[in-house]
């Protein structure tokens, strides 16, 4: 018994070593990219710079070939809510851009997203792009061992709404470790499922809230199968971070050294 235990316990140390690491090395490839992250880059060249990267440090991007996914990062721009491939399309002053970048270490899955202001943007792009980060922090600091997965969408939608936005309920958070995507699923509204599942220490998942300034549906692309687009065209901001909660709370796994922290007005 006392052998079994303590075997348990080394996996589980392993597990938290090995999502660290990985959502470590997942910031740093986040911080890399942002300084290429400006008008005048194809969203095709900021993907060859994060793949470059990541290969050169010796680790795998996750979205390459992922269920065909043709590259190795997501890049959504403007309307797009997520999933959108990169091309030869050039940023220009005024968009917003989601940058999803997933990577494998050792094996771990680290799994984060981040919208960038291109040069001067609208007030509306502003403050869409300020709730999708506030949506994303509020989740963070409101969930502790064993609450409710339904607690994150709670507070989600009800500050996302409180500011006239609307939350995507198409697309979710997920579990993340081992595997790109697992139990349990992280809706950002509250369902019947999430107010079943409870979040217990030891479990790894994302949080990745997606606000719209208009209609919370979206439209995915015929052509190309991946790009989700809102379906009035109006602006999409997403930020995500990988979870690991402990014993006395989340641990947030993919914070960056360059990038906005808790509290950041943009």
């Amino acid at each position: 018994m006392l052998m079994r235990r303590a075997k348990r316990q080394q996996v589980e140390r392993e597990k938290r070593q090995g999502l660290r690491e990985a959502g470590r090395f997942n910031a740093q490839v986040m911080d890399f990219a942002r300084q290429y992250i400006h008008p005048g880059i194809a969203t095709a060249e900021i993907d060859r710079l994060i793949h470059e990267y990541t290969l050169h440090h010796g680790h795998i991007p996750a979205s390459l070939n992922y269920q065909g996914y043709p590259k190795s990062c997501c890049i959504s721009v403007n309307d797009v809510i997520c999933h959108g491939i990169p091309s030869d399309y050039v940023l220009q002053e005024g968009d917003i851009v989601n940058v999803d970048v997933t990577t494998i270490v050792n094996g771990w899955h680290g799994d984060q997203s981040e919208t960038f202001l291109i040069g001067q943007v609208s007030d509306e792009a502003r403050a869409v792009t300020q709730c999708a980060f506030d949506c994303l922090w509020v989740a963070i600091d409101t969930i502790k061992p064993n609450c409710r997965v339904s607690d994150i969408g709670t507070v989600i939608v009800r500050l996302a709404h409180s500011r006239g936005f609307s939350v995507v309920k198409d697309y979710v958070g997920h579990g993340v470790g081992r595997k790109f995507h697992q139990d349990p699923t992280v809706s950002h509204v509250p369902t019947p499922e999430g107010r079943r599942q409870r979040l217990p220490p030891g479990v790894s998942f994302t949080i990745e809230p997606m606000i719209n300034a208009g209609v919370p549906d979206g439209e995915q692309d015929e052509k190309d199968g991946w790009t989700v687009r809102t379906k009035d065209g109006r602006l999409s901001a997403q930020f995500e971070h990988t979870i690991l909660m402990g014993q006395e709370g989340p641990e947030v796994l993919t914070l960056t050294k360059l990038g906005p922290q808790r509290g950041h007005r943009f």
